[in-house]
């Protein structure tokens, strides 16, 4: 049986994902009420989650730095559309690996929306029951019960921490003890020695100042002061010119790779805006 709060959860999913066209989030088809629990018909993702693609404990796949760059930055659009190109600003709310899944080209799609919220300019994002998940959760709301978009940017700097450490949010220490990514992260930040905690892959594949330019967006992503946060809009644009400019040396190399990123035109080193970088690729 499905208790209210759930019937609820389905209802704002249907009437979010009903608003929502982009590549990046999953598409909802239809949905069932002739069965005993109401049922969500959305597309079919081939390749799981994000979580499990990160986790796998047998590390069979070769998760290249290039595909973990160019999740990050399909997760930062379409957090970006949801928060500045919709009608109403909307928020997520349980940005987490779970919820990122991956399709044949593994190509990140957010899903789950049971929990987010359309967002009028007068409300004052005010919740009685803090939700979330635990390890991602925005310090900042769970303190003071105020929900912004900056909380999605929290989560979000979780999630790019995943994708460079291949650690889960809360992980187990040699000696057995419980710990923070997030804190983890910004102690080894602050002692300078935050390459000891990276994935071997991403060591390997990327250069010392572009991952440190990613490390610094993570640390400002997860910034105790929400307002001392960058905009999603503004991680998107950071993540695409850390993509383009990564993805050279990868095609010259094997051109079999080029069909991955013709959904992105822009030529390399072409001179252009911001605004425009963020409006075509979304």
């Amino acid at each position: 049986m499905v208790d209210e709060s759930q019937l609820q959860q389905f209802i704002n999913e249907v009437v979010i994902l009903s608003q929502v066209n982009h590549r990046n989030v999953v598409k909802l088809l239809g949905c069932c009420l002739e069965t005993e629990v109401p049922l969500l018909v959305s597309e079919f993702i081939s390749n799981g989650t994000l979580y499990d693609l990160l986790h796998d404990e047998t590390d069979e796949f070769s998760f290249s730095l290039n595909m973990r760059i160019q999740i990050a930055t399909d997760v930062a659009g379409a957090l970006a559309y949801l928060h500045s190109a919709t009608s109403f600003p909307i928020y997520h709310r349980d940005i987490k690996s779970t919820n990122i899944l991956l399709d044949e080209k593994y190509r990140a799609k957010i899903s789950d929306f049971g929990t987010s919220r359309f967002v009028s300019i007068d409300q004052t994002h005010l919740t009685t029951l803090v939700k979330g998940t635990f390890g991602y959760l925005d310090p900042e709301y769970f303190q003071s019960s105020q929900f912004t978009e900056k909380s999605d940017v929290y989560s979000f700097g979780v999630v790019l921490l995943e994708l460079l450490t291949r650690e889960k949010p809360i992980f187990f220490t040699s000696s057995g003890e419980n710990k923070s990514l997030a804190t983890h992260f910004l102690l080894a930040m602050e002692e300078g020695r935050v390459m000891s905690i990276f994935d071997a892959i991403v060591v390997k594949e990327g250069s010392r100042i572009e991952l440190l330019t990613i490390a610094n967006l993570a640390m400002r992503c997860l910034n105790i002061n929400g307002k001392n946060r960058p905009t999603m809009k503004e991680v998107f644009v950071e993540l695409e010119g850390i993509r383009l400019s990564h993805v050279p040396s990868k095609v010259q190399t094997n051109f079999g790779h080029a069909k991955y990123y013709e959904e992105f035109p822009l030529a390399y080193g072409e001179s252009t805006s911001t605004t425009t970088t963020f409006n075509e690729s979304l």
